[in-house]
Protein backbone atom coordinates (compact mmCIF):
# COMPACT_ATOMS: atom_id res chain seq x y z
CA UNK A 1 0.00 0.00 0.00
CA UNK A 2 1.35 3.43 -1.01
CA UNK A 3 0.24 5.87 1.70
CA UNK A 4 1.11 8.96 -0.32
CA UNK A 5 -1.84 10.86 -1.78
CA UNK A 6 -1.96 11.30 -5.51
CA UNK A 7 -2.03 14.79 -7.01
CA UNK A 8 -5.73 14.36 -7.74
CA UNK A 9 -6.51 13.25 -4.19
CA UNK A 10 -4.54 16.15 -2.74
CA UNK A 11 -6.37 18.61 -4.97
CA UNK A 12 -9.76 17.22 -3.91
CA UNK A 13 -8.89 17.66 -0.24
CA UNK A 14 -7.41 21.14 -0.70
CA UNK A 15 -10.31 22.49 -2.74
CA UNK A 16 -12.91 20.98 -0.46
CA UNK A 17 -11.23 22.33 2.68
CA UNK A 18 -11.09 25.84 1.21
CA UNK A 19 -14.74 25.74 0.18
CA UNK A 20 -15.94 24.43 3.54
CA UNK A 21 -13.81 26.99 5.40
CA UNK A 22 -15.64 29.77 3.55
CA UNK A 23 -19.14 28.30 3.49
CA UNK A 24 -19.44 26.13 6.60
CA UNK A 25 -18.22 28.05 9.63
CA UNK A 26 -19.76 27.63 13.10
CA UNK A 27 -22.61 30.07 12.41
CA UNK A 28 -23.43 28.52 9.02
CA UNK A 29 -23.25 25.03 10.53
CA UNK A 30 -25.82 25.78 13.23
CA UNK A 31 -28.10 27.64 10.83
CA UNK A 32 -28.08 24.75 8.37
CA UNK A 33 -28.64 22.11 11.06
CA UNK A 34 -31.63 24.03 12.43
CA UNK A 35 -33.25 24.52 9.02
CA UNK A 36 -36.22 22.31 7.99
CA UNK A 37 -34.06 20.33 5.54
CA UNK A 38 -31.20 19.94 8.02
CA UNK A 39 -28.62 21.17 5.51
CA UNK A 40 -27.80 24.19 3.35
CA UNK A 41 -29.04 23.61 -0.24
CA UNK A 42 -26.71 26.33 -1.55
CA UNK A 43 -23.67 24.61 -0.02
CA UNK A 44 -24.84 21.28 -1.45
CA UNK A 45 -25.14 22.87 -4.90
CA UNK A 46 -21.66 24.35 -4.57
CA UNK A 47 -20.20 20.97 -3.60
CA UNK A 48 -21.87 19.44 -6.64
CA UNK A 49 -21.05 22.17 -9.17
CA UNK A 50 -17.44 22.89 -8.17
CA UNK A 51 -16.28 19.45 -7.07
CA UNK A 52 -18.81 16.93 -8.37
CA UNK A 53 -18.84 15.58 -4.81
CA UNK A 54 -22.19 13.71 -4.96
CA UNK A 55 -20.96 11.70 -7.96
CA UNK A 56 -17.34 11.37 -6.93
CA UNK A 57 -17.46 7.55 -6.72
CA UNK A 58 -19.95 6.99 -9.56
CA UNK A 59 -18.89 5.93 -13.08
CA UNK A 60 -18.53 8.62 -15.71
CA UNK A 61 -21.17 7.01 -17.92
CA UNK A 62 -23.75 7.90 -15.27
CA UNK A 63 -22.56 11.47 -14.82
CA UNK A 64 -20.08 10.75 -12.05
CA UNK A 65 -16.41 11.63 -11.69
CA UNK A 66 -15.23 8.03 -11.92
CA UNK A 67 -13.15 7.94 -8.73
CA UNK A 68 -13.17 5.14 -6.18
CA UNK A 69 -14.44 4.88 -2.62
CA UNK A 70 -10.95 5.92 -1.51
CA UNK A 71 -11.40 9.43 -2.90
CA UNK A 72 -14.90 9.65 -1.43
CA UNK A 73 -13.54 8.67 1.98
CA UNK A 74 -10.81 11.33 1.78
CA UNK A 75 -13.43 13.90 0.86
CA UNK A 76 -15.57 12.88 3.82
CA UNK A 77 -12.58 13.37 6.11
CA UNK A 78 -12.80 17.05 5.18
CA UNK A 79 -16.57 17.25 5.69
CA UNK A 80 -16.06 15.57 9.06
CA UNK A 81 -13.63 18.28 10.17
CA UNK A 82 -16.39 20.89 10.15
CA UNK A 83 -19.30 18.48 10.77
CA UNK A 84 -20.82 19.72 7.51
CA UNK A 85 -24.52 18.79 7.45
CA UNK A 86 -25.26 17.56 3.94
CA UNK A 87 -27.07 14.71 2.14
CA UNK A 88 -23.69 13.23 1.13
CA UNK A 89 -23.79 10.23 3.46
CA UNK A 90 -27.40 9.31 2.72
CA UNK A 91 -27.21 9.95 -1.02
CA UNK A 92 -23.73 9.07 -2.19
CA UNK A 93 -22.52 6.60 0.44
CA UNK A 94 -25.65 4.60 1.32
CA UNK A 95 -28.11 4.84 -1.58
CA UNK A 96 -26.34 5.44 -4.91
CA UNK A 97 -24.07 2.35 -4.58
CA UNK A 98 -27.11 0.09 -4.15
CA UNK A 99 -28.78 1.55 -7.23
CA UNK A 100 -25.54 1.02 -9.14
CA UNK A 101 -25.14 -2.56 -7.89
CA UNK A 102 -28.72 -3.83 -8.12
CA UNK A 103 -30.65 -1.49 -10.42
CA UNK A 104 -31.57 -2.25 -14.00
CA UNK A 105 -29.81 -0.31 -16.73
CA UNK A 106 -32.92 1.83 -17.19
CA UNK A 107 -33.05 2.63 -13.47
CA UNK A 108 -29.36 3.51 -13.36
CA UNK A 109 -29.63 5.78 -16.39
CA UNK A 110 -32.71 7.51 -15.01
CA UNK A 111 -31.56 8.02 -11.40
CA UNK A 112 -27.77 8.11 -11.08
CA UNK A 113 -27.04 11.17 -13.29
CA UNK A 114 -29.41 13.30 -11.23
CA UNK A 115 -27.92 12.03 -7.98
CA UNK A 116 -24.42 12.69 -9.29
CA UNK A 117 -25.37 16.23 -10.31
CA UNK A 118 -26.77 16.97 -6.86
CA UNK A 119 -30.19 17.95 -8.25
CA UNK A 120 -31.77 15.01 -6.42
CA UNK A 121 -31.02 13.52 -3.02
CA UNK A 122 -31.80 10.02 -1.78
CA UNK A 123 -32.14 8.12 1.49
CA UNK A 124 -31.95 4.46 2.48
CA UNK A 125 -34.96 3.55 4.64
CA UNK A 126 -34.34 0.49 6.81
CA UNK A 127 -37.09 -0.27 9.35
CA UNK A 128 -36.36 0.05 13.03
CA UNK A 129 -32.95 0.74 14.58
CA UNK A 130 -31.51 -1.97 12.33
CA UNK A 131 -29.27 -0.11 9.88
CA UNK A 132 -26.08 -1.51 11.38
CA UNK A 133 -27.61 -5.02 11.26
CA UNK A 134 -28.73 -4.67 7.65
CA UNK A 135 -25.24 -3.50 6.64
CA UNK A 136 -23.63 -6.46 8.46
CA UNK A 137 -21.47 -4.17 10.59
CA UNK A 138 -22.25 -5.81 13.93
CA UNK A 139 -23.10 -9.32 12.79
CA UNK A 140 -24.02 -11.51 9.87
CA UNK A 141 -27.06 -9.99 8.14
CA UNK A 142 -28.33 -13.37 6.93
CA UNK A 143 -31.12 -13.21 9.48
CA UNK A 144 -32.04 -9.59 8.78
CA UNK A 145 -35.70 -8.99 7.97
CA UNK A 146 -37.23 -5.66 6.98
CA UNK A 147 -40.48 -6.48 8.76
CA UNK A 148 -43.24 -9.02 8.97
CA UNK A 149 -46.22 -10.01 11.04
CA UNK A 150 -46.70 -8.21 14.31
CA UNK A 151 -43.05 -7.16 14.34
CA UNK A 152 -43.89 -4.14 12.19
CA UNK A 153 -41.32 -2.78 9.78
CA UNK A 154 -42.20 -2.36 6.10
CA UNK A 155 -44.03 -5.02 4.11
CA UNK A 156 -44.53 -5.30 0.36
CA UNK A 157 -47.37 -6.98 -1.50
CA UNK A 158 -48.59 -7.12 -5.07
CA UNK A 159 -51.86 -5.37 -5.95
CA UNK A 160 -53.23 -4.89 -9.46
CA UNK A 161 -49.83 -5.58 -11.01
CA UNK A 162 -48.00 -3.04 -8.80
CA UNK A 163 -45.98 -3.32 -5.65
CA UNK A 164 -47.53 -1.67 -2.61
CA UNK A 165 -45.67 -0.84 0.59
CA UNK A 166 -47.05 -0.30 4.04
CA UNK A 167 -45.25 0.16 7.32
CA UNK A 168 -42.85 2.53 8.99
CA UNK A 169 -39.11 3.21 9.15
CA UNK A 170 -37.59 5.32 11.91
CA UNK A 171 -34.13 6.87 12.08
CA UNK A 172 -33.80 7.32 8.31
CA UNK A 173 -30.86 9.59 7.58
CA UNK A 174 -32.23 12.59 5.63
CA UNK A 175 -35.47 10.65 5.27
CA UNK A 176 -37.57 13.76 5.91
CA UNK A 177 -36.11 15.72 2.99
CA UNK A 178 -34.75 13.27 0.38
CA UNK A 179 -36.28 13.39 -3.09
CA UNK A 180 -36.00 9.61 -3.47
CA UNK A 181 -36.44 6.85 -0.90
CA UNK A 182 -34.86 3.42 -1.27
CA UNK A 183 -36.95 1.27 1.06
CA UNK A 184 -36.05 -2.17 2.39
CA UNK A 185 -39.28 -4.16 2.64
CA UNK A 186 -40.30 -7.67 3.62
CA UNK A 187 -42.19 -9.82 1.14
CA UNK A 188 -43.07 -13.43 0.44
CA UNK A 189 -44.90 -14.34 3.63
CA UNK A 190 -43.42 -16.51 6.36
CA UNK A 191 -42.50 -19.56 4.29
CA UNK A 192 -40.78 -17.63 1.49
CA UNK A 193 -39.69 -14.61 3.49
CA UNK A 194 -37.13 -12.29 1.91
CA UNK A 195 -36.06 -8.67 1.80
CA UNK A 196 -36.24 -6.57 -1.38
CA UNK A 197 -35.47 -2.93 -2.14
CA UNK A 198 -38.03 -0.53 -3.60
CA UNK A 199 -37.83 2.95 -5.11
CA UNK A 200 -40.36 5.47 -3.81
CA UNK A 201 -40.51 9.20 -4.65
CA UNK A 202 -40.38 11.26 -1.49
CA UNK A 203 -43.59 13.06 -2.40
CA UNK A 204 -45.55 9.97 -3.49
CA UNK A 205 -49.16 9.67 -2.30
CA UNK A 206 -49.32 7.83 1.00
CA UNK A 207 -45.82 8.83 2.15
CA UNK A 208 -45.79 10.72 5.45
CA UNK A 209 -42.44 12.04 6.64
CA UNK A 210 -41.49 13.76 9.88
CA UNK A 211 -38.12 15.04 11.02
CA UNK A 212 -37.07 13.43 14.28
CA UNK A 213 -35.27 15.03 17.18
CA UNK A 214 -31.80 13.47 17.11
CA UNK A 215 -28.87 13.63 19.50
CA UNK A 216 -26.67 14.87 16.66
CA UNK A 217 -28.44 17.74 14.90
CA UNK A 218 -25.79 17.75 12.15
CA UNK A 219 -26.92 14.22 11.18
CA UNK A 220 -30.67 14.80 10.58
CA UNK A 221 -33.05 11.85 10.71
CA UNK A 222 -36.65 11.38 9.73
CA UNK A 223 -39.52 8.99 10.31
CA UNK A 224 -41.01 7.60 7.10
CA UNK A 225 -44.53 6.17 7.14
CA UNK A 226 -45.80 4.29 4.09
CA UNK A 227 -49.54 3.86 3.71
CA UNK A 228 -50.29 1.58 0.79
CA UNK A 229 -47.70 3.37 -1.36
CA UNK A 230 -47.06 2.35 -4.96
CA UNK A 231 -43.37 1.44 -5.35
CA UNK A 232 -40.95 0.29 -8.05
CA UNK A 233 -38.82 -2.76 -7.41
CA UNK A 234 -35.09 -2.05 -7.61
CA UNK A 235 -33.57 -4.46 -10.10
CA UNK A 236 -34.98 -7.94 -10.51
CA UNK A 237 -37.10 -9.89 -8.06
CA UNK A 238 -34.47 -12.65 -8.05
CA UNK A 239 -31.75 -10.25 -6.90
CA UNK A 240 -29.97 -11.19 -3.68
CA UNK A 241 -30.21 -8.05 -1.59
CA UNK A 242 -28.42 -9.11 1.60
CA UNK A 243 -24.92 -9.60 0.08
CA UNK A 244 -25.27 -6.19 -1.61
CA UNK A 245 -26.15 -4.61 1.74
CA UNK A 246 -23.15 -6.30 3.38
CA UNK A 247 -20.81 -5.01 0.66
CA UNK A 248 -22.28 -1.54 1.10
CA UNK A 249 -21.64 -1.76 4.84
CA UNK A 250 -17.96 -2.38 4.23
CA UNK A 251 -17.48 0.68 2.02
CA UNK A 252 -19.72 2.85 4.21
CA UNK A 253 -17.69 1.90 7.29
CA UNK A 254 -14.46 3.01 5.60
CA UNK A 255 -16.02 6.35 4.62
CA UNK A 256 -17.46 6.89 8.10
CA UNK A 257 -14.09 6.04 9.65
CA UNK A 258 -12.36 8.74 7.61
CA UNK A 259 -15.11 11.20 8.48
CA UNK A 260 -14.68 10.48 12.20
CA UNK A 261 -10.91 10.91 11.89
CA UNK A 262 -11.41 14.35 10.33
CA UNK A 263 -13.72 15.37 13.18
CA UNK A 264 -11.31 14.03 15.82
CA UNK A 265 -8.35 15.84 14.29
CA UNK A 266 -10.24 19.14 14.18
CA UNK A 267 -11.43 19.00 17.78
CA UNK A 268 -7.87 18.16 18.85
CA UNK A 269 -6.53 21.17 16.93
CA UNK A 270 -9.03 23.47 18.58
CA UNK A 271 -8.23 22.10 22.02
CA UNK A 272 -4.48 22.55 21.56
CA UNK A 273 -5.08 26.11 20.41
CA UNK A 274 -7.26 26.87 23.42
CA UNK A 275 -4.95 25.47 26.11
CA UNK A 276 -2.14 27.49 24.56
CA UNK A 277 -4.13 30.68 25.16
CA UNK A 278 -5.89 30.00 28.46
CA UNK A 279 -3.78 30.93 31.48
CA UNK A 280 -3.85 29.62 35.01
CA UNK A 281 -1.42 30.56 37.80
CA UNK A 282 0.24 32.95 35.37
CA UNK A 283 1.08 30.42 32.67
CA UNK A 284 -0.71 28.72 29.75
CA UNK A 285 -2.68 25.63 30.74
CA UNK A 286 -1.04 23.80 27.85
CA UNK A 287 2.34 24.05 29.56
CA UNK A 288 1.24 21.75 32.40
CA UNK A 289 2.64 18.26 32.05
CA UNK A 290 -0.65 16.53 32.82
CA UNK A 291 -2.38 18.43 30.02
CA UNK A 292 0.43 17.58 27.61
CA UNK A 293 0.12 13.89 28.44
CA UNK A 294 -3.63 13.90 27.87
CA UNK A 295 -3.32 15.63 24.53
CA UNK A 296 -0.49 13.32 23.51
CA UNK A 297 -2.77 10.33 24.16
CA UNK A 298 -5.44 11.89 21.95
CA UNK A 299 -2.89 12.60 19.21
CA UNK A 300 -1.71 8.98 19.23
CA UNK A 301 -5.30 7.73 19.09
CA UNK A 302 -6.15 10.02 16.16
CA UNK A 303 -3.07 9.06 14.16
CA UNK A 304 -3.67 5.36 14.74
CA UNK A 305 -7.29 5.77 13.68
CA UNK A 306 -6.19 7.64 10.55
CA UNK A 307 -3.86 4.81 9.57
CA UNK A 308 -6.64 2.26 10.04
CA UNK A 309 -9.18 4.39 8.15
CA UNK A 310 -6.84 5.03 5.21
CA UNK A 311 -6.02 1.36 4.98
CA UNK A 312 -9.71 0.41 5.06
CA UNK A 313 -10.48 2.94 2.31
CA UNK A 314 -7.66 1.55 0.17
CA UNK A 315 -8.38 -2.11 0.98
CA UNK A 316 -12.06 -1.73 0.17
CA UNK A 317 -11.16 -0.86 -3.42
CA UNK A 318 -9.09 -4.08 -3.50
CA UNK A 319 -11.96 -6.25 -2.26
CA UNK A 320 -10.69 -6.65 1.31
CA UNK A 321 -12.86 -6.19 4.39
CA UNK A 322 -11.43 -3.99 7.14
CA UNK A 323 -14.01 -1.21 7.35
CA UNK A 324 -15.75 -2.28 10.55
CA UNK A 325 -12.56 -2.48 12.58
CA UNK A 326 -11.37 0.88 11.24
CA UNK A 327 -14.74 2.43 12.09
CA UNK A 328 -14.52 1.12 15.66
CA UNK A 329 -11.08 2.65 16.13
CA UNK A 330 -12.10 5.95 14.55
CA UNK A 331 -15.26 6.29 16.64
CA UNK A 332 -13.27 5.55 19.78
CA UNK A 333 -10.69 8.18 18.84
CA UNK A 334 -13.39 10.77 18.14
CA UNK A 335 -15.11 10.06 21.45
CA UNK A 336 -11.78 10.44 23.30
CA UNK A 337 -10.85 13.64 21.45
CA UNK A 338 -14.27 15.20 22.01
CA UNK A 339 -14.41 14.26 25.70
CA UNK A 340 -10.92 15.64 26.37
CA UNK A 341 -11.78 18.73 24.35
CA UNK A 342 -14.79 19.46 26.54
CA UNK A 343 -12.83 18.81 29.74
CA UNK A 344 -9.82 20.94 28.78
CA UNK A 345 -11.98 23.81 27.61
CA UNK A 346 -13.17 24.10 31.21
CA UNK A 347 -16.60 25.54 31.94
CA UNK A 348 -17.09 26.88 28.42
CA UNK A 349 -16.71 23.41 26.93
CA UNK A 350 -20.01 22.32 28.45
CA UNK A 351 -22.03 25.21 27.07
CA UNK A 352 -24.45 25.05 24.16
CA UNK A 353 -22.74 28.03 22.54
CA UNK A 354 -19.39 26.26 22.13
CA UNK A 355 -18.78 23.77 19.31
CA UNK A 356 -17.06 21.15 21.50
CA UNK A 357 -20.41 19.59 22.39
CA UNK A 358 -21.25 19.17 18.69
CA UNK A 359 -18.24 16.89 18.18
CA UNK A 360 -19.12 14.85 21.25
CA UNK A 361 -22.67 14.43 19.97
CA UNK A 362 -21.35 13.34 16.58
CA UNK A 363 -19.24 10.66 18.28
CA UNK A 364 -22.14 9.44 20.42
CA UNK A 365 -24.68 9.66 17.60
CA UNK A 366 -22.56 7.71 15.13
CA UNK A 367 -21.91 5.00 17.68
CA UNK A 368 -25.66 4.67 18.25
CA UNK A 369 -26.32 4.48 14.50
CA UNK A 370 -23.42 2.31 13.35
CA UNK A 371 -22.01 0.65 16.47
CA UNK A 372 -21.47 0.23 19.32
CA UNK A 373 -17.70 -0.05 19.16
CA UNK A 374 -17.43 -3.35 21.02
CA UNK A 375 -19.91 -5.00 18.65
CA UNK A 376 -18.01 -3.69 15.61
CA UNK A 377 -14.90 -5.35 17.03
CA UNK A 378 -16.79 -8.54 17.82
CA UNK A 379 -17.94 -8.73 14.20
CA UNK A 380 -14.40 -8.15 12.91
CA UNK A 381 -13.07 -10.92 15.17
CA UNK A 382 -15.84 -13.25 14.05
CA UNK A 383 -15.19 -12.53 10.36
CA UNK A 384 -11.47 -13.15 10.86
CA UNK A 385 -12.14 -16.50 12.53
CA UNK A 386 -10.44 -15.54 15.78
CA UNK A 387 -12.99 -17.35 17.89
CA UNK A 388 -14.33 -20.82 17.10
CA UNK A 389 -16.53 -22.65 19.58
CA UNK A 390 -15.55 -20.27 22.38
CA UNK A 391 -11.83 -20.94 21.99
CA UNK A 392 -9.20 -18.68 20.50
CA UNK A 393 -8.16 -20.00 17.11
CA UNK A 394 -4.39 -20.52 16.79
CA UNK A 395 -2.98 -19.59 13.41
Amino acid sequence: MDTRLTAEQGEIRRTLRELLHKRCGPAELRSAADSPAGHDPLLWSALADRLGLPGLALPERYGGVGCSVTELALACEETGRCLAPSPLLATSVLTAPLILALGTEAQRAALLPRLAAGTRTAALAVPGPALTTALALTGDNGGFRAGGGRAGGVQARRADGDWRLYGQADQVLDGHSAHLLLVAAHTGGFARSRTLLFLVPGDAPGVVRTRQTALDATRPQGRVQLRNVRAELLGQEEADVLPALAALGESAAAVLACEAVGAAERVLERTVEYVGQREQFGRPVGSFQAVKHRLADVHVAVQAARSAAYYAAWAGAQGERDGGLALAQALEALRLAAAEGIQLHGGIGFTWEHDAQLYFKRAAGDELLFGPVHRLRDRAAEAAGLFTGGEVAVR
